[in-house]
């Protein structure tokens, strides 16, 4: 059974835990006591059962429209957190 980490630890300890990863160590990551991701060596998942979405634009970025906002980006951010 992998071994359970904070979401900060992780963070806080990013090279030491990738290196463990490399070296075939798992760890489920916490956020809040609630596992919400696992981290687990490349080698050892089927690319198969990846999740990996096409791109729905193929223009390049500078192509795309410029989106005038009506409220700053941080009320519309302090304005998701609330929801929590």
């Amino acid at each position: 059974m992998p071994e359970q980490l904070a979401h900060r630890d992780l963070r806080n300890r990013s090279a030491e835990i990738l290196r463990d990863v490399q070296n075939g160590a798992a760890y489920e990551i916490t956020n809040h006591g609630e596992v919400v991701a696992i981290l687990s060596p490349a080698h050892e998942r089927n690319r198969a059962d990846l999740r990996i979405r096409k791109a729905t634009r193929r223009e390049k970025f500078t192509a795309l429209d410029r989106v005038q906002r009506d409220v700053p980006v941080q009320q519309s951010l302090d304005e998701l957190r609330a929801e929590r």
